[in-house]
């Protein structure tokens, strides 16, 4: 009898008792609004704002409604205009060219590398054929490139580096903190991101005018002084009268749920390290199937885990894919035709006019995703790589030699 796995890969953890209580507080007292505050009370999510920034090395956090959000307020932040080009990687989700469609920018899509990452020779040619000013990088699924050959090449094309720390809140490159490399960090909390309160997002600056530019974008209502990672009055009496109000920022009863979560957050990296590490163990040498090779500098976070199966044919990975779900193994192909859930790619996106991009469209035709929440443990672990394994190798069969294929699935069940 083939082996199954029954665990559940959209499964978190329950959110921390401090957390839990918190929010049985703001919901008692009932003032869940931002600026709603009693005599003397310090506002749940200006508090929150003042821990991430101190948790990311950031002068500035503004706290907002989603990651999307986030990233629309940046990008309104630094100015950008109907009509102009934003340049983004081409191998990300949805919200992000959603963010520069959403203000009526262009997306100008960036091919990327077989190690998931934006292709700088590319981004170059981009800029200097657009004349694009603004870059929203897209760390996805956690993949950090070299940041310094990134910023020294946008520095020279006078590019301004929004990031998208969706998947890498927690991660660092050589040191830095994700989202502190570039004029702008945007993250997310929802459900499956690093911290979760169902939806939510941050903005991180070190940029006065930005940061003020931002928490006024988000709703201030002229009550900016109540801010506390944010600049002083004197940035917001020079912008005020000029900036709409779009109403974004996030409320008490998300940041009292979040602020316990911040300071979980190296424990849980590290968590998931152990978990990723387990899967490159137990998918190591499998033919047919390339591992995503991790930078020296990079200290990642493993929230989710991908690998190539380069040179397969569609009808292939769809089988593969299809006979590990009937093994209780979800696995994401960002090939495949059509959009499938959470799971698309540049081509689907119609409103963004894509060209099409060769390279880009060579990995993503192999590239495999899964989730890695910490409900799963490394036992949970070997089982899923046993699974993928072995159908990796049984769709491989009139690929390699049969000789090779039995060695390899040798491999002894679970009892």
């Amino acid at each position: 009898m083939m082996e199954r796995f029954d665990g559940s890969f959209t499964q978190q953890e329950p959110i921390p008792e401090a957390g839990i209580a918190a929010a049985l507080e703001v919901m008692r007292h009932g003032r869940l609004h931002r600026y709603n505050v009693a005599p003397g009370e310090v506002a749940e999510t200006a508090l929150l704002e003042e821990e991430f920034a101190a948790f990311t090395g950031a002068r500035y956090c503004l706290a907002i409604a989603s990651g999307g959000a986030a990233m629309a307020t940046a990008l309104r932040a630094l100015q950008v205009n109907p009509g102009e080009p934003v340049l983004s990687n081409a191998f990300t989700l949805a919200p992000v060219p959603g963010a520069i469609a959403s203000i009526g920018a262009r997306p100008v899509f960036v091919e990327v590398t077989e190690d998931l990452t934006i292709d700088l020779a590319h981004l170059e040619a981009q800029a200097k054929a657009t004349g694009a000013r603004v870059l929203l990088l897209s760390h996805m699924r956690g993949h950090v490139g070299d940041m310094d050959a990134l910023i020294a090449l946008c520095d020279r094309l006078g590019v301004r580096v929004v990031e998208d720390c969706a998947h890498t809140m927690g991660a660092t490159w050589r040191g830095v903190a994700s989202g502190r490399h570039g004029a702008v960090g945007c993250y997310s909390t929802q459900t499956y991101k690093h911290i979760n309160s169902g939806e939510g997002g941050f903005l991180v600056t070190d940029d006065p005018d930005l940061a003020a530019r931002a928490v006024l974008l988000s709703g201030s209502y002229m009550l900016y002084g109540r801010h506390r990672a944010a600049p002083g009055p004197e940035v917001f009496e020079r912008l005020r009268l000029d900036v709409p109000n779009i109403s974004s920022r996030m409320d008490n009863l998300r940041a009292a749920i979040l602020r316990p979560q911040v300071a979980m957050l190296a424990e849980r990296r590290a968590r998931w390290r152990e978990l990723y590490r387990a899967m490159e163990a137990g998918l190591a040498e499998t033919p047919g199937l390339r591992l995503i090779a991790r930078p020296e500098w990079e200290d990642y976070v493993g929230s989710s885990f991908q690998f190539l199966l380069p040179g397969w044919e569609p009808a292939r990975v769809a089988g593969f894919v299809a006979r590990a779900a009937a093994r209780g193994v979800e696995l994401k192909w960002f090939g495949a035709a059509d959009p499938v859930a959470f799971t698309s790619r540049y081509a689907h996106w119609r409103y963004a006019d894509p060209v099409p991009l060769p390279q880009t469209d060579r990995v993503l035709a192999g590239l495999i995703d899964m989730r890695l929440p910490l409900t799963f443990s490394t036992d949970d672990v070997e089982v899923i790589t046993r699974i993928i394994r072995a159908e990796v190798l049984s769709a491989a069969q009139s690929e390699i030699g049969q000789g090779e294929v039995a060695e390899a699935v040798a491999v002894p069940l679970a009892d």
